[in-house]
């Protein structure tokens, strides 16, 4: 039996004293000291974790000042405290050991925007795309463009100055940042923008911080000037060269802060300057027998008035072919040179004037195509894209390069430490088999990707971090490709910031520059409380840096033996990359985190419970064995029954097991499985929490509605006998009070009636037996199609599959409807394993004999079909049966040269239809959309997908009491919205739960997009 975990790091008294007092002083925001919520705080998308004591989610300046305030009473003067926006740093900016105040979850207000003068005031925890988004409206937009910008926030970004794709001409965050509003260490506020000369000298007489540093800056000019390197990329930091403009006229002390990584102040709001967004955007795609050809061909490409060139390598390219980026970009980078691609160069123009910048991109096309003539440079083709969307996709693969890396094959993962290296672009080649030569003589592999116009390299050599010797190698490859950035002139640290890194800070300020950081590190946080060891630290403190050989996420992970990381693969390979954090309600990207903003209920939040679970149970003295086994090895007895009830008891009167704060954070996911396509790193949270509920369970008691729900498929064929008796009797208030109260249930869907089986009374195929089926040729099978039902639509929603039985006649096939098999589903998100395996067992022998028939087995429910090929095979492994079961949409695909076209049909629909996408079924089949608007053209009609989030209901997620309001919130958050702005009667969906969740709160029944085209064919069936 699994053992309780009850070793929960322990808050010291100080800060246990801080928290208390916080929160009786009148802070509006959150506070959290629970072990999971700090381990979510642990890690970024770094290498390193450090375990906070607390975190503080402020809700506005005034929170941030109280914090502030109340630590510097004499008796919290011990406390740290570290700054943190979206948690997407690589080299660990925020992480630390003291008290994270976390400014994304609340402080993400649009305040204000002036169009005219070109500026939008904001919080700084508002993510860089919802502030796009948000100026779309204006055809104005905030430059810096980040890879992570659908969750970096623009806190973060001042913090660490971040730049990106286009920063030849748009420039790094700092350029971009007119004003600031800050709190101090001491609780007060600073206000920083542009100010001359003669208002600078007024305010440092009273003004320690504006004193010294202008007085600093200016004595050391010279010196400043002479050190910072002639590059698109400052040394980031404090950037003492920027504060003054350069006829040292203006004096701006935002500069300062920029790049500065909390260590000097909390920077609550921003004053941005926005641009207008240029009308034309052409894009060029040049693909390369060699990365080498492709850097080296860098410069060239710049010349020719571009607004960027990124380039990615062979390696990014082969992983994004595996992920479902790739459905969506494999026309636009084709390669039919017959020579293997491994490299491209992503070249952009933008303009105002379309013929102007169309004829930059034609004039670079045509000296392209001599290159290729003469076989130069190692081109081997190119292609141009003046959609936006399809240009955008181009950019989400390249956006996705960081993540793609993380889900290399094999323990050895190309993770960040020196993947930001920035030199002189005419020296980038040259630099780069350096240090391409530098990692070969390690043998190790590594990904490449990155900003080639201004010299910017991402370059991620793949290492155990498992492996203590892997690890000290990551600091002796951190120490030469020091030496050999100087030895270009160049940045160890051109665009992700320092964090660990700091030590290193010396080594390219030098000692009297690095003096003069600490000294204006002095003027601002004299006692070293703001993120320390980060940057320097203030003079008289020694205070040691926080080391490129701090903790990592490898000195915990290797405790975790290699056998279970292999059967919680989904949880153990999370490298943090967050894209997760996604902020866009129509994506389809984990709900739960979406709704909350809690971090503990997203994949990446859930991965690192699970990774510490594993590490605590192996340390409790759980064997490998107990955890790798896919099945409980222990069956329940009378005794481990009496000790369930137990532990749950002592549980409910609160006995401590951090079992129970990962099994919170699993009751909040909805098993869509979004994020096993949608994370680069294919993180299966629904894998791994069906196994911690199974283990979870051996020591807890389950719910009552787990079992109902667990094997709904036994006694749902039992229901559908007498669907109007059970139908009386759920509508019972009685009843709806039991279910609700006792077991947890609430707005359960009503049978169908009639049901399928007298619907199909009349239809002689569709009650065909198989037997009959057997006897047939091979030519007369070609004309059936094998029906596969689901527990869902054939018992609540069985007017879908009938109507499919129409269509299929009325194509001319005849359809045969499958003998119920139970599928489990619901028994796998329950965490039913064993149950589960029997069930898959039973369905994939079954399936598998029917399958020799030869004949296509469709279903219409996406989430129990895509079951037969995910989760069976996860749960039989090698001993997977051959048996496919199709969509409606993927069988329809594959008779198209048989269905009927507009001229066949008697009256055309020209009126649009609207598809609102099923979660599993847009995730894991990507193409669908595709081709459900091909069969639709096909008849004669539009079909345009429309996107959304989650609905909601997830499978029964939605019926269970204690998610009714997330269910509601889900739904206003994207569904409602989508079905209140294109008319209900023409919106279709595949998915039975989306239908329920609709009928439920919009009291309108959805049509599976079979019902539309059968309703185009007018057939009475």
């Amino acid at each position: 039996m699994i053992p309780r975990l009850s070793n929960s790091p322990q808050l010291d008294e100080v800060t246990k004293t801080y928290l208390n007092t916080l929160k009786d002083s009148g802070f509006k925001g959150n506070i959290a000291s629970d072990y999971a919520s700090c381990l979510t705080m642990a890690t970024d998308n770094s290498i390193y974790q450090l375990m906070p004591q607390a975190i503080l989610f402020p809700r506005s300046t005034e929170d941030v000042q109280l914090i502030t305030h109340l630590a510097n009473q004499d008796t919290f003067q011990t406390l740290k405290f570290t700054p943190r926006g979206g948690g997407t740093g690589t080299n660990g900016q925020s992480l630390n050991r003291g008290i994270v105040v976390d400014l994304s979850r609340y402080m993400n207000r649009i305040l204000a925007v002036n169009i005219e003068e070109g500026w939008v005031k904001v919080e700084s925890g508002v993510i860089k795309d919802q502030l796009n988004e948000y100026l779309k409206q204006y055809d104005y937009f905030f430059a810096p463009e980040l890879s992570t910008s659908n969750r970096a926030t623009i806190g973060g970004m001042i913090n660490t100055d971040a730049s990106g794709q286009g920063s030849m001409v748009y420039g790094k965050t700092s350029d971009h940042v007119l004003s600031v509003k800050a709190v101090l260490i001491n609780g007060e506020i600073l206000e920083t923008s542009k100010k001359s000369i003669a208002e600078v000298e007024n305010i440092a007489n009273n003004s320690i911080i504006y004193r010294t540093t202008y007085e600093y800056c200016k004595n050391h000019r010279q010196l400043i000037l002479n050190k910072f390197p002639k590059l698109n990329r400052f040394l980031t930091g404090y950037d003492l060269k920027n504060v003054f403009n350069d006829n040292l006229t203006e004096f701006d002390l935002t500069r300062i802060l920029t790049g500065s990584e909390g260590s000097l102040a909390f920077i609550t709001e921003a004053k941005l300057n926005i641009i207008p967004k240029p009308k034309y955007r052409l894009l060029m795609n040049i693909k390369y027998d060699s990365f080498q050809s492709a850097l080296s061909n860098a410069p060239f490409l710049v010349k020719a008035e571009t607004l960027s060139v990124e380039t990615v390598d062979s390696k990014v390219l082969g992983l994004a072919k595996d992920d479902i980026i790739w459905q969506s970009i494999k026309e636009l980078i084709t390669n039919v040179s017959g020579h293997d691609m491994q490299g491209i160069n992503i070249v952009e123009f933008a303009g105002n004037d379309y013929e102007l910048t169309k004829g930059k991109l034609e004039n670079l096309s045509k000296q392209i195509d001599k290159l290729m003539m003469n076989h130069s440079l190692g081109i081997i083709g190119y292609q141009t894209c003046e959609n936006l969307d399809e240009i955008e996709k181009i950019y989400a693969m390249r956006k996705k390069a960081v993540g793609l890396l993380g889900n290399a094959k094999g323990t050895r993962k190309p993770i960040p430490f020196v993947e930001d290296t920035c030199v002189p672009p005419e020296h980038l080649a040259d630099y780069i088999t350096e240090f391409r030569a530098l990692l070969d003589s390690y043998h190790l592999t590594y990904g490449m990707f990155g900003h080639v116009d201004s010299g910017v390299l991402h370059v991620r050599p793949a290492l155990d971090m498992c492996d203590p010797e892997q690890e000290k190698l990551m600091k002796t490859i951190s120490d030469q490709v020091v030496g050999l950035t100087a030895k270009y002139g160049g940045l160890l640290w051109g665009e992700h910031g320092k964090g660990f890194r700091s030590e290193y800070s010396p080594a390219f300020f030098g000692e009297e520059l690095y003096q003069g950081l600490r000294t204006i590190k002095t003027a601002f946080d004299p006692h070293n409380r703001l993120n320390p060891g980060k940057i320097c630290p203030p003079l008289g403190v020694d205070d040691g840096m926080l080391s490129v050989n701090s903790t990592t996420r490898g000195f915990y992970d290797r405790q975790i033996p290699l056998s279970i990381k292999e059967v919680f693969h989904g949880a153990t390979e999370c490298n943090g990359n967050g894209l997760c954090f996604n902020f866009d309600v129509n994506s389809p990207m984990c709900p739960s985190m979406k709704l909350s903003g809690n971090r503990v209920y997203s994949p990446k939040g859930r991965a690192t419970l699970v990774r510490e679970w594993l590490r605590l149970m192996i340390e409790s003295g759980v064997t490998e064995q107990e955890l790798n086994s896919l099945l409980p090895t222990k069956h329940s007895t009378l005794v481990a029954f009496a000790k369930k009830i137990a532990n749950t008891v002592k549980a409910k009167f609160g006995e401590y097991d951090f079992s129970h704060d990962v099994k919170d954070s699993m009751n909040h996911c909805l098993s869509c499985k979004a994020c096993s396509t949608q994370c680069p790193i294919k993180i299966d949270v629904p894998d791994f929490k069906a196994r911690f509920l199974q283990l979870y369970h051996t020591r807890y008691l389950r719910p009552v509605r787990d079992y109902l729900v667990g094997n709904i498929e036994s006694y749902l064929p039992l229901m559908a006998k007498a669907p109007r008796f059970f139908n009386f009797f759920m509508k019972m208030p009685v009843t709806e009070y039991v279910t609700n109260k006792t077991v947890g249930m609430a707005s359960l869907p009503m049978l169908s009636v009639p049901t399928l089986k007298k619907q199909l009374v009349g239809h002689n195929s569709a009650n065909i037996k198989l037997e009959q089926l057997q006897k047939f040729s091979e030519q007369e099978r070609s004309q059936y199609v094998l029906v596969v039902q689901d527990p869902f639509t054939s018992y609540y929603d069985a007017k879908v599959v009938f109507d499919f039985v129409c269509l299929i006649e009325t194509l001319g096939y005849k359809p045969v409807v499958l003998p119920f098999v139970p599928n489990g589903k619901a028994q796998h998100i329950k965490g039913f394993l064993k149950q589960f395996a029997k069930t898959a067992h039973t369905a994939s022998q079954a399936l598998s004999q029917i399958a020799q028939l030869g004949i296509p087995m469709v279903g219409v429910d996406p989430a129990l079909v895509l079951c037969y090929r995910d989760e069976y095979k996860l749960i039989l492994q090698d001993k997977v049966s051959d048996f496919k079961v199709l969509l409606s949409h993927e069988w329809l695909t594959n008779i198209a040269d048989h269905l009927p076209n507009s001229t066949q049909l008697k009256t055309i629909d020209r009126e649009k239809w609207y598809l609102l996408g099923h979660c599993s079924e847009t995730t894991q089949l990507p193409a669908s959309n595709q081709q459900w608007q091909q069969i639709f053209k096909q008849f004669g009609t539009d079909l345009r997908p429309i996107r959304v989030g989650c609905c909601g209901m997830a499978g029964t997620y939605g019926h269970e009491v204690n998610n009714l309001a997330t269910s509601k919130q889900l739904y206003e958050l994207s569904w409602q919205k989508a079905l209140t702005n294109y008319p209900k009667e023409r919106c279709l969906t595949t998915g039975y739960s989306c239908r329920s969740q609709v009928k439920r709160f919009d009291k309108f029944i959805m049509k599976h997009p079979i019902q539309a085209l059968l309703g185009m064919i007018q057939v009475n069936c």
